[in-house]
């Protein structure tokens, strides 16, 4: 989440009304301050509004819903109690899936009548391990000390699925009625686990989430760079995570009596051939956006260069001059590093066997076993196998052969209401479309034919970024603008 590089420390973008500093205060402000600086287009939130706002979130952080002790049921049910006593439908409000402790909640905003496909927004549940003797404060509640709020899932996601809650809450209060149906999914197992929510309807009910696009708040959005909103990204496509196992065996032996055939020997040069071949150069919609971005606050040098990639031919030497760079290199091509390895069992015998983890983040619209291919290709040796590791940690000979997700277009339907509302709210601050190198749930509704989008209204620090870190924590002022950004969007998006 919340891809960022130094770089964004430079550009200097000055911003006003939502993103105002003066004499070294909170560039976030407060909403309950802002009264004279925010236009009528979005309104601030009421005290009562924030007050509810906290207390779901609270309900969410205290409810633990890791996947060694938690379950996102209970955070689920908690939530679907709070729509029926809003007012919303029993038969909008869904409690689903196969595994007791991994339900997933499904909640309808319907229109009074629309032909056109509804809105989709996604947001996970679970979170990651927190042990309380790595943490300050106790993880599974709820603190604001210091002008933060404190707690597992402050950053990922708990804050962005109390921003969609609370939405929900207050749109209906309000008594505002959607011109398309708005669907809210909140699930289980993004973070790891065996029963992924957003996995399991797309299989098993696609009738509750089918939509015309989605938007996950899981990747993406508002960066701050000391405070200050310097841009905000907007994820419309991602890398695939896939790990691959080498392996070698050989008759071991005494060290003595070194021979070329033993295991470790062969899954080293293995790695060092992949290390050698680098995957080809490709450019899709969404990295040639980015690039362009990149571009304006770059030296006139690698503005130059990345200019010349752009090009409708692209020069390969000018492409590959721009990859040393790491950065450009990730959402640039398919990269496969190692990343653990094990052999032998004594200082003074050969290795009998030995393994290596391969790690790979693959290009949209190819499968891993595509990739699985390419590397066994690389490694030219038959001696040495390439297996793929599923989640469960299991090993197979072949790998899943559908094509990742594809960039999704920047349709008016999303970017009209985006620039608007952040406009509005940080003005001068620029959408730059991006690729996410790590994964989200996106890579599910995407390849199920449900183009998503990323972005959240939670402005993070880059220096501050401790989504699955210990003593993980939002600024409060960015949670009650979060939530203000998301309510903005519900209403832009179900067409205000």
């Amino acid at each position: 989440m919340w891809a960022a590089s130094g770089a964004l420390a430079a550009t200097g973008i000055a911003a006003a009304g939502w993103g105002t500093m003066a004499h070294g205060q909170d560039l976030l402000q407060h909403p309950a301050q802002m009264h004279a600086q925010v236009g009528p287009q979005v309104q601030p939130m009421e005290a009562s509004d924030q007050i509810l706002a906290r207390e779901v979130l609270q309900q969410l952080i205290e409810t633990n819903t890791t996947h060694r002790e938690g379950s996102t049921t209970k955070a689920a049910e908690l939530m679907r109690r709070r729509f029926l006593d809003a007012g919303f439908a029993e038969k909008d409000v869904s409690l689903v899936g196969d595994a007791a402790d991994r339900k997933n909640l499904v909640v309808r905003y319907r229109a009074a009548s629309s032909t056109e496909k509804p809105v989709l927004l996604l947001g996970h549940l679970d979170v990651v391990e927190a042990p309380r003797e790595e943490w300050t404060v106790e993880p599974f509640q709820l603190k604001e000390a210091d002008g933060y709020f404190y707690g597992r899932g402050t950053q990922d996601m708990k804050n962005s699925d109390a921003a969609m809650v609370t939405s929900f809450l207050l749109l209906k209060r309000a008594g505002w009625v959607p011109k398309r149906d708005v669907i809210l999914a909140l699930t289980a197992d993004e973070e790891g686990g065996g029963d992924n929510g957003v996995e399991w309807l797309v299989k098993n009910r696609r009738d509750l989430i089918d939509a015309a696009f989605a938007v996950n708040p899981d990747a993406g959005g508002l960066v701050l760079v000391d405070g200050r909103p310097v841009e905000f990204d907007l994820a419309a496509t991602e890398k695939v995570y896939a790990d691959f196992v080498l392996s070698a065996t050989s008759a071991g032996g005494h060290s003595s009596r070194p021979v070329p055939e033993n295991a470790l020997y062969l899954v080293s040069d293995a790695l060092g051939r992949i290390e050698r071949s680098p995957f080809p150069i490709e450019l899709n919609p969404i990295t040639r956006a980015y690039l362009e971005a990149e571009a304006r606050r770059e030296s006139n040098e690698k503005r130059q260069l990345i200019s010349r990639v752009l090009k409708p031919k692209m020069d390969m030497d000018d492409a590959n001059q721009l990859t040393l760079d790491s950065g450009y290199n990730a959402i640039m091509r398919t990269t496969c590093v190692a990343t653990m390895m094990q052999a032998g069992e004594a200082e003074n015998a050969l290795p009998g066997k030995a393994t290596a983890n391969v790690n790979c983040r693959i290009l949209p619209g190819h499968s891993v076993e595509e990739v699985r291919k390419q590397i066994v290709a690389m490694v030219q040796d038959i001696r040495v196998k390439v297996q793929y590791r599923a989640e469960d940690g299991s090993l197979t000979d072949t790998a899943p052969d559908k094509p990742s997700m594809t960039a999704a277009a920047l349709i008016p339907e999303v970017m009209k209401p985006l620039r608007a509302v952040t406009q509005a709210m940080w003005p001068g601050v620029r959408i730059v479309p991006e690729m996410e190198s790590g994964s989200t749930d996106s890579v599910y509704t995407s390849a199920a034919g449900i183009p998503t989008y990323g972005f959240s209204g939670m402005g993070i620090d880059t220096s501050d970024a401790r989504a699955h870190g210990r003593d993980e924590r939002l600024r409060v002022t960015a949670f009650y603008t979060g939530v203000t950004f998301m309510r903005e969007m519900v209403k832009q998006l179900g067409g205000e």
